[in-house]
């Protein structure tokens, strides 16, 4: 599942190994329980293991007037029932910012509320949300998140959500745990797949069995664990080995820290995911009236968005609300008083050895509380404008004082944070001395005064007012679904009992903070000197590190876990092993065919037939092969310009990624950085420059490219190639102080990102011991470049001509047409327009061309251990198909991977083993099985797991309603929904590996047609990931790594790699 907390903006499911750009400005903490490397397959590219990015400054910027994108399509006329099915209508408009027509409505029996959005989007969102304050850090509202979703009175199975993750083709499919509520959504574009989510999920939040089951709560939250009275007594439990990981990150452990010491008195100030140390003292009972206090209707609020029927929305809800009584419930969030007084607070976080330079360093942050109750709509706009101002780019002044004092390696913090009932203001330094954490605050304040005196540029302004504007009109939310993103905005003020619509209509404050800004009114001085000069509710946190404190913490949970199983009589450590052998019966049960036919689910025939198709027009231009979408996409035209980075030396790929950054962050020959920057951000609507590398079957090497990226007004194309080529062709590789901080920002969040992300770690060093291409984006992404770049580091000291020198080998070598690619997604006219300028950017290229380059290499095969202070493992086992094996590509090999991770690998990873994620990844391209684990307690019990997937797949007995299941989810996944702008790169990608229409409807059929038969003869392929042929890479800490290889499986690790 998923869990918010206050500062962090990342998703911590799966960041990829690769330095970190600022966090977003509205900052969420993700834990998902479901974690799939992708979604996409038939020749969709898991952008997760490729080469990325690290640092990348993506700029977001746009030139837009109120007639840049398309016009709101006008007021439809909507005939609404003013009383229906129980339920009254309150409010009805037309907001045009989201072409929806909005009701509120209450259910008159128990007061609950329903926001309905009609509109002819196609990707259907439901959404259950319910007031969760704590009083304690426990856990409850996390561990209820999870355990609601273990079968329910009309799906009395054990995991309903599982069944649906098999057999559905839902484009979003999770749940959230926010500081003071919590959210159950779901989205599908099929009809009768929606309404099974929905039923599904509205009996599991109101009628769960979790609360007359305590095994239930002891699997997702916590319990003792023994086998043998002569073995050590542990603790186990989903929620609680989450924590653990979390509480593992610094990062993290910083986040939770500013949260606290800003909202010290109110439920903010408690961890609603749940403190690991705390999390086991909480009790059945306790969650069970948790529950029973807030899971009713009079504290829900309900959403509804979509293209389907609006009557029939409320009948589904009726149905279930009809059951209750309206009753009071005090779920008040109650506000955090302002204080009167600065304060300051140290903390210590877990970490790793070292000395000298190499010596741990300080988190140091300045944070305010803004206000007691949140702002209107217009103040809010105008703190999003000061926001990016401050630090939306690279160049924006107070990013630029702190990244450049040279008092730390990377900013913290995020900047503003609305999303809770205060809002908040937060910005720091990592990597810090802490003999200098003073001079972070003192800097952070006199930049605040000079910047309250001295304002901003006209041209800085009027990126931040385009770029937020396009922004908002442009909507576009990726793969994750536009109604879900607007729950969670209208919930921001709904969810306090203020208005759901205020959010979603912010013209009118839009314009009316433009002529403020036209007028010359000083908007932003007055805000900075109320709400942060001015304001005494400000706190430094500085959270020091500590290198004894990891070992003090185990030895501590050790010590307490030995006297309480010393204290235990005879009969009560025979009931703690009984109880442990009948939740694991339970776990590795599986309910019976019969139990499962109750989960609702598509048929076969639901399912078309034919793969989809992107419209793909290829044709030649200059040497260069330009692939152009015909897709209606809002006067927004999408670029990607593909530069062949097959000729690059070798010894120069670790280097790619900083190069690409360097482009945009030293200026060119005619502009300095700081007006390079706002020239991109009133010209264009972002650009991006990134290395890509990708396996392409049957093929050694790999396809490898630097890709440039950007988006804009369709009006505006000329000036984004016109940068597209100054930058390529001008740019400055030359700024030794600039380029340092990119060093040890890249490195500041490469090491952050092995303790968060450990499984792609692991995954990225198995790849790179069985192709070049996942060799090359090790080198560019993975472990090898960390300590590549703190190789780097020293480098620039005593060799920076030859660091520079190197740079410009990369860009002589690379900028040539020879071998480049073009993607245009946009309509038919901007096509046509934009392509005379295309022809001219493409002819400002060199035309030599030089020769690729056989990079060749791999890591060599070994077991490794990646050693990092944690309380929790990551560990991953692999081999390669194709070559160890012999394997043919079948399609239904998706089918069995998609099942074994809602089967066998979440039944004994997950449920029995207590880690938090346990999934296996078949990249089809390179033919790399990959079984990975998350915040994994375990380690070699999860290794045996895995080898015993091939006995699970032989002895596997499967009826035909499962097997169907798993066909439909694996159709969900490979019709994943996407907007115009991903079905562009989508195509792109897919002419890169040379994946044919013809070939997707091949594998389609074969997934359609997938048997029994070709799961049991999966197994026979799967024998050679448990062979001589398979490695094993875990991040693990030292004194699991030891344990493994002096006691346990002596010599089971060939290495034993120490990071932090």
């Amino acid at each position: 599942m998923l869990q918010f907390s206050l500062t962090s903006g990342q998703c911590r499911a799966f960041t990829a190994l690769a330095g970190q750009s600022r966090p977003a400005r509205k900052p969420a903490q993700l834990f998902s329980r479901h974690m799939p490397l992708s979604k996409g397959f038939l020749g969709d590219v898991r952008f997760a293991r490729a080469a990325l990015p690290t640092t990348l400054e993506r700029h977001r910027t746009f030139v837009v007037n109120a007639q840049a994108v398309a016009a709101p399509a006008a007021e439809p006329t909507v005939q609404v029932s003013t009383d229906i099915h129980g339920f009254h209508l309150e409010r009805q408009q037309w907001v045009a910012e989201y072409n929806s027509t909005v009701l509120l409505y209450r259910h008159e029996k128990t007061g609950a509320q329903v926001m309905s959005l009609l509109n002819k989007d196609e990707n259907k969102t439901f959404g259950a949300v319910f007031r969760t304050p704590v009083e304690n850090s426990k856990g409850i509202p996390h561990i209820l998140e999870h355990s609601v979703l273990c079968g329910s009175k009309k799906y009395p199975i054990k995991e309903p959500f599982v069944e649906l993750m098999k057999g559905s083709l839902n484009t979003f499919l999770n749940a959230f745990t926010y500081p003071d509520r919590t959210c159950y959504p779901v989205a599908s574009t099929n009809l009768q797949d929606y309404y099974n989510l929905v039923d599904v999920y509205l009996d599991a939040v109101l009628q769960p069995r979790c609360v007359t089951d305590p095994q239930t709560f002891a699997q997702e939250g916590w319990h003792y664990e023994l086998d043998d009275a002569k073995d050590d007594i542990t603790r186990k439990g989903v929620v609680f080995n989450e924590m653990k990981g979390v509480y593992s990150s610094p990062d993290s452990v910083n986040q939770r820290a500013v949260q606290h010491s800003l909202f010290p008195d109110n439920t903010y100030g408690e961890d609603s995911g749940g403190d690991p140390k705390v999390i086991p003292e909480l009790t059945f009972e306790e969650f069970k009236d948790f529950h029973g206090r807030y899971y009713h209707p009079s504290n829900a609020r309900f959403w509804f968005y979509g293209d389907d029927p609006a009557d029939e929305r409320l009948h589904l809800l009726s149905k279930y609300l009809e059951q209750f009584e309206a009753r009071p419930v005090d779920s008040t969030v109650h506000a955090q008083p302002l204080k009167q007084e600065v304060r300051k607070v140290v903390e210590h976080y877990a970490a790793g050895e070292g000395q000298g330079e190499d010596a741990p360093k300080a988190f140091v942050s300045v944070n305010w509380l803004l206000a007691e109750e949140h702002v209107d709509l217009e103040t809010e706009l105008a703190w999003d404008f000061l926001d990016y101002l401050m630090l939306g780019t690279s160049a924006a002044p107070m990013r630029r004082a702190l990244t450049e004092s040279g008092l730390g390696e990377s900013i913290i913090g995020g900047g503003l944070s609305g999303e809770l009932r205060q809002p908040t203001f937060s910005l720091g330094l990592k990597g810090v001395d802490p003999a200098n954490a003073q001079k972070v605050e003192e800097l952070v304040l006199s930049e605040l005064e000079k910047l309250k005196t001295s304002g901003f540029t006209s041209t800085a302004v009027e990126a931040a007012l385009n770029s937020i504007e396009f922004d908002l009109r442009e909507n576009n939310t990726g793969s994750f679904p536009r109604g879900l993103s607007l729950m969670l905005r209208s919930m921001s003020s709904w969810i306090y009992d203020k208005d759901p619509f205020q959010p979603l209509q912010w013209t009118e404050a839009l314009e009316h903070f433009k002529g403020r800004i036209a007028s010359g009114e000083d908007v932003f001085g007055p805000l900075i000197e109320k709400y942060l000069l001015s304001n005494k509710h400000r706190v430094t946190v500085e959270l020091l590190p500590d290198q004894q404190l990891a070992a003090k913490e185990d030895e501590a949970e050790k010590a307490e876990l030995a006297a309480f199983k010393k204290k235990l009589v005879d009969s009560e450590l025979q009931e703690v092993i009984r109880s442990t052998q009948e939740l694991k019966e339970r776990q590795e049960t599986p309910d019976t065919p019969e139990a499962l036919a109750c989960v609702p689910t598509l048929l076969i025939s639901d399912i078309p037939k034919e793969a989809s198709s992107v419209p793909t027009a290829l044709e030649e231009s200059q040497g260069v092969t330009l692939l152009n979408h015909d897709l209606f996409t809002n006067d927004i035209l999408y670029m990607e310009v593909a530069l062949d980075m097959r000729p690059l030396p070798t010894e120069l790929l670790p280097l790619m990624p900083l190069f690409c950054r360097s482009l945009t962050q030293m200026g060119t020959q005619k502009e300095d950085f700081v007006t390079l920057t706002e020239r991109i951000g009133r010209k264009t609507g972002g650009l991006s420059f990134s290395p890509f590398t990708a396996h392409k079957r049957g093929q050694a090497e790999p396809q490898a490219y630097l890709m440039v990226r950007g988006k804009v007004t369709a009006s505006k194309a000329p000036d984004m190639l016109d940068l597209m080529r100054d930058i390529l062709l001008t740019a400055r590789l030359d700024d030794k102080e600039r380029f340092k901080q990119m060093v040890l920002e890249t490195k500041s969040g490469l090491e952050g990102a092995v303790i968060g992300g450990g499984h792609s770690v692991a995954a990225a060093r198995l790849d790179a011991q069985r192709s070049v291409a996942g060799w090359v984006s090790e080198q560019m992404g993975g472990l090898s470049y960390l300590f590549y770049i703190r190789d780097l580091a020293n480098r620039i000291d005593s060799d920076w001509e030859g660091v520079k020198a190197d740079l410009h080998r990369i860009r002589d070598t690379l900028l040539q047409r020879r071998g480049a690619l073009v993607n245009l997604t946009a309509d038919d006219h901007t096509l046509s327009s934009v392509r005379p300028h295309l022809d001219d950017f493409l002819s400002s290229l060199p035309a030599e061309s030089a020769q690729p380059t056989s990079w060749g290499q791999m890591l060599q095969p070994c077991n490794e251990a990646i050693t990092v202070p944690t309380q929790v493992n990551y560990v991953g086992k692999a081999a390669n198909l194709y070559e160890d094996a012999g394997y043919n590509l079948h399609g239904s090999a998706y089918v069995i991977n998609k099942y074994l991770g809602t089967t066998w690998l979440w039944d004994r990873v997950r449920v029995s083993g207590g880690a938090y994620g346990g999934f296996s990844d078949f990249d089809s391209h390179s033919g790399m099985f990959t079984y990975l684990s998350y915040r994994d307690p375990n380690l070699l019990k999860t290794v045996d797991n895995y080898d015993g997937t091939v006995e699970f797949l032989r002895k596997l007995e499967l009826d035909n309603d499962s097997l169907t299941k798993s066909i439909i989810g694996t159709i969900g996944d490979v019709d994943s929904y996407q907007l115009p702008d991903s079905k562009g790169r989508t195509a792109f990608m897919r002419h890169i590996l040379s994946i044919s229409d013809a070939e997707r409807q091949e594998r389609r059929e074969q997934i359609l047609g997938t048997s029994l038969k070709d799961f049991r003869d999966f197994a026979d392929v799967l024998e050679c990931v448990r062979g001589d042929k398979a490695r094993v890479v875990a991040v693990t800490s030292s004194s699991r790594a030891n344990e493994v290889n002096d006691t346990e499986r002596p010599g089971f690790f060939d290495s034993i790699t120490k990071v932090l």
